[in-house]
């Protein structure tokens, strides 16, 4: 089904629903300013979005009905919501088994990562391959093996999966980064390609103990088995569009996106909150400049909403792209890169007197998120330093990244700031519109030292 019949479908049989309330775990009404209460209409629609749908993995029909939800929690507002369609190499999760056949029969917790393809069931020797560095692996055939990589694994993925194939081995096991017996699920390709072999994620505890004896020379034999596919997948970005008295425009934009086993509420249910925060705080108010609101789809498969956004911008007149994947309370605002940008985010900062940001201006480039292919498009970005609490943060890409781990006052307390940024660069008419060159785009990645991992990644576009 279309994201535009189901979200037709949804709006029929919803329409009752809407205005009934939904309990949080905090007090709106001890919360008197606008934006507060604003954050706290999001961080109930949020609950709302991770109790009844569950994970958003892209294109699947929980993550197509949640998104219908979001636009009609937005008409509710007096919004009107845009739905953006695009087709792109999707995957879905089917039945995932990893099984320990010696030294003693047993189950690990296992699941496929992205794009891998279905394959029948195989045995085969478990391998250690250490951090996957390829000093590390083992001399000699280790054709027909599975290999086993350790949490601390900091090669890329795609070399590893290439120098898998070159070796022969039928699979490989990552382990986690967090104990725990936690899954850090993720993506096989940045590229929407089938994996040419299967991988899995296990936990961290489980991945040790096999380590441990392969290290000591004991044999182990592993089974694995997925019924998860990759098949091609209609998604759809959703946009609010605020219109200042001018034409320039401020995107701000958060993943709507999730991956399955959990609810998706720190990554990035936040941002989805935030977003919808913003549209509720802003609906109302009078802007110099238009400011557009983008909830993307398929960022955790490769940023694909954000790279079809970015391929049609065309000569649209774009101050800057605000990025909101977990951001929790804003400690620093970071100029991702653009030196042009700096002096007048600290002259922001300096005005907000006693809410000053404690950590300032940052300018680090990194990589990996929805603001990558707006920047690729010679467009200034922008986003936040803020941290979340480890014992929220821990869980995310697994089953405990739930709503009960986002107090509403996260909510809040970072809409403040957000749509203090976002109402200040509206309404600036000092600040230009600038779009760097393609030769200067690239300057600047090279400079930042993440050109690498964009070609590794396959999304470098330059020579």
């Amino acid at each position: 089904m279309s994201v535009e019949r189901l979200t037709r479908a949804v709006l029929a049989a919803l329409a009752l629903w809407v205005a009934a309330p939904a309990a949080t775990g905090d007090n709106p009404e001890q919360l008197p300013e606008p934006v507060i209460e604003s954050a706290a209409r999001a961080h109930a629609m949020l609950t709302r979005l991770c109790d009844d749908f569950g994970g958003r993995l892209t294109g699947t029909p929980p993550a197509q009905a949640a998104l219908a939800r979001l636009a009609l929690e937005l008409r509710a507002l007096g919004l009107e919501p845009k739905l953006r369609s695009f087709s792109m190499p999707g995957w879905e999760r089917g039945d995932d088994r990893v099984e320990l056949l010696t030294p003693v029969p047993r189950k690990l917790r296992a699941a496929a990562f992205g794009y891998v393809q279905p394959h029948p069931a195989f045995e085969a020797d478990l391998v250690n391959l250490g951090a996957a560095s390829e000093k590390e692996w083992p001399v000699g055939s280790i054709a027909g093996a599975v290999g086993l990589i350790t949490s601390s694994s900091s090669a890329s993925l795609r070399a590893t999966v290439e120098l898998a194939q070159v070796r022969g081995l039928r699979g490989l096991l990552y382990g986690g980064r967090e104990s725990g017996g936690q899954l850090l699920l993720r993506t096989g390709s940045h590229v929407g390609e089938p994996l040419p072999v299967p991988v899995y994620a296990l936990t961290d505890e489980e991945a040790r103990w096999c380590a441990r004896r392969l290290q000591r020379g004991e044999p182990m034999r592993v089974r694995l088995e997925t019924r998860s596919r990759c098949r091609t997948v209609e998604t759809a970005n959703l946009s609010v569009t605020l219109k200042g008295r001018a034409p320039e425009r401020i995107v701000v934009g958060a993943h709507f996106d999730s991956w399955d086993i959990g609810q998706g509420a720190i990554d990035n249910g936040l941002g989805v909150a935030q977003l919808f925060a913003l549209a509720d705080a802003l609906r109302e108010r009078k802007l110099e400049r238009t400011v557009e609101l983008i909830w993307f789809n398929g960022e955790e498969q490769g940023l694909w909403g954000s790279r079809e956004q970015a391929a049609r911008l065309g000569d649209t007149p774009i101050i800057a792209m605000i990025n909101l994947d977990m951001v929790g309370v804003p400690q620093a605002v970071n100029a991702l890169g653009d030196e042009s940008l700096v002096p007048w985010l600290e002259q922001w900062n300096a005005r907000r007197g006693d809410g000053r940001l404690p950590l300032g201006v940052q300018n680090n480039l990194w990589t990996g998120s929805d603001h990558t292919p707006f920047q690729l498009a010679g467009v200034r970005a922008i986003t936040f330093h803020g941290p979340i609490d480890r014992e929220s943060v821990r869980y995310y890409h697994d089953f405990a990244d739930t709503i009960d781990k986002l107090p509403v006052t996260i909510v809040a307390d970072s809409a403040k700031v957000i749509s203090d940024l976002v109402v200040a660069l509206a309404n600036d008419a000092s600040v230009p519109v600038v779009r760097r060159s393609a030769a200067e785009t690239e300057r600047m990645f090279v400079k930042a030292g993440v050109d690498q991992r964009l070609r590794g990644l396959g999304w470098w576009p330059f020579p």
